[in-house]
């Protein structure tokens, strides 16, 4: 692991020297444009977050490049056009971390995470000439449960917020009783938009938790396809198909799997 300061400005020298002929002699590199490797980047994102539920350092790093690469591939592009370089992306991130850090490079004063967060969205706000929605910075391309987390959490950085879990735990109560009255009725658009405030209320108990939702979830998907291909395996060495098999076969199994974890 080389840290030196000397080290990464040539790699990062280099890397941008790279991207400068492929982009003028590739042909592949040649065409592309912000759109054509937008999805692309979606990609590169979900890559590197499997790599970080796996704990995979040689992933991650792998990812970590591909991002970055991204980064001076946009930069690269923009150039061409006018608009800025790489220089000014670099300069402007740390221009905007000292800005939102002022309990680090300021006299402000910030003992918690809680508080550096309400700094941050303070001092986001402030920033905004057109005075816009604190929620404008959450982007509505976001998967719905990661849009709803962060939602609340701008939300509560202003001050809006429930004061203890326990009440978000009686608002998910009410909520699902909210939910079984319409569902019991038959209504079922009103049904629906009531499981999501289902959802919704799930959300900001487990943030008052401190607790990821979408990091839960991920690690409940992760456990159920363990488990269920732990089943699909079993079954194979009784010679029966899933169909074949009783609930109370596959409930065994699966609670055989369990225990070998």
């Amino acid at each position: 692991m080389n840290l030196s300061p000397e080290f990464i400005q040539t790699e990062f020298l280099r890397l941008k020297n790279i991207m400068d002929e492929l982009r003028a002699k590739c042909p592949w590199d040649k065409e592309q444009t912000f759109d054509s490797v937008r999805h692309l980047t979606i990609e590169e994102t979900h890559e590197l977050s499997e790599a970080i539920l796996k704990q995979n350092p040689d992933e991650i790093k792998k990812e970590l490049g591909d991002l970055l690469l991204h980064v001076v591939f946009y930069s690269k592009m923009a150039e061409e056009k006018g608009w800025f370089s790489l220089g000014d992306v670099i300069h402007a991130i740390c221009e905007k971390l000292i800005r939102r850090h002022p309990h680090i490079y300021g006299n402000v004063k910030a003992d918690d995470p809680d508080a550096v967060k309400s700094n941050w969205e303070q001092i986001k706000q402030n920033e905004n000439k057109e005075n816009r929605s604190v929620l404008d910075g959450v982007p509505s391309g976001l998967p719905s449960l990661i849009k709803s987390y962060r939602i609340q959490e701008k939300a509560s950085a202003v001050g809006f917020d429930w004061d203890k879990p326990e009440q978000v735990l009686d608002k998910v109560k009410e909520e699902l009783e909210e939910f079984e009255k319409e569902r019991r009725s038959g209504t079922k658009e009103k049904a629906k938009e009531e499981f999501g405030d289902v959802l919704f209320a799930l959300v900001n108990y487990a943030r008052l938790l401190s607790i990821n939702p979408d990091d839960a979830l991920e690690k409940t998907n992760r456990k159920f396809i363990k488990r269920f291909q732990y089943l699909e395996n079993k079954s194979k060495t009784i010679n029966k198909t899933l169909k074949e098999m009783t609930l109370d076969e596959m409930n065994a199994i699966w609670e055989e799997a369990k225990f070998l974890e």
